[in-house]
């Protein structure tokens, strides 16, 4: 892909290649249908083809003046469709700047975690603190892969927050209506607040 687009491709990042993937980015969305339909002629004139099923683009307005002509992004007249987000290397880029996006992935990548060490986190006969170490080495840093880049809100910590102490109490067979609180759950199997930890990737 290199060889056959190494002339038409601008720096990073107005354009990155990855596996099979091409982003290209633009000011406008004029500038964007010239870089797409540029690229459609260069890789249909060595025989391949842009899928139109799977491309799809996203606009992020950073001013109140930006992006009011409407005109879409099209590849030859067909118009592709508009997306809200955006994953690229693992990192999901929404069109309103917010990490939502990310926090939900992250959240569920430590559940799918836990849940591949169910056979270990669920015997009763293992230790609770083994079950904490066990969580602190496999589970949390799934969770906190790629934080260190995150511009965090509160609301974004507190989510995170709910969500380990959930795991934590699953771990050790408690729910919410056992009313034993969220300190001596952490205690039990030796695992401090999350918040602490972020915290100390981005201070990195």
């Amino acid at each position: 892909m290199d060889k056959l687009t190494g002339h038409i491709q601008d720096d990073i990042p107005w354009c990155m290649l990855f596996a099979d993937d091409i982003v290209l980015i633009d000011e406008t969305q004029e500038g964007v249908n010239v870089k797409l339909n540029l690229w459609r002629e260069v890789l249909e004139s060595k025989g391949l083809r842009l899928s139109r099923s799977k491309t799809e683009y996203m606009e992020c307005k950073f001013s109140a003046n930006g992006g009011q002509n409407e005109l879409g992004v099209k590849i030859r007249d067909q118009e592709i469709p508009k997306s809200d987000c955006f994953r690229y290397l693992g990192s999901i880029l929404q069109k309103n700047e917010e990490l939502d996006g990310d926090l939900n992935h992250r959240i569920q990548a430590g559940w799918m975690k836990q849940k591949s060490a169910s056979g270990v986190l669920c015997d009763c006969c293992m230790p609770l603190k083994l079950k904490g170490k066990f969580y602190r080495t496999a589970i949390r840093p799934a969770m906190l892969y790629d934080t260190e880049c995150w511009a965090v809100k509160h609301q974004h910590v507190h989510k995170m927050g709910v969500a380990e102490m959930r795991m934590l109490r699953w771990m050790c067979g408690h729910t919410r209506k056992d009313k034993i609180r969220n300190e001596d759950i952490r205690g039990k199997v030796g695992v401090a607040e999350i918040v602490g930890k972020l915290r100390e990737n981005r201070l990195r």
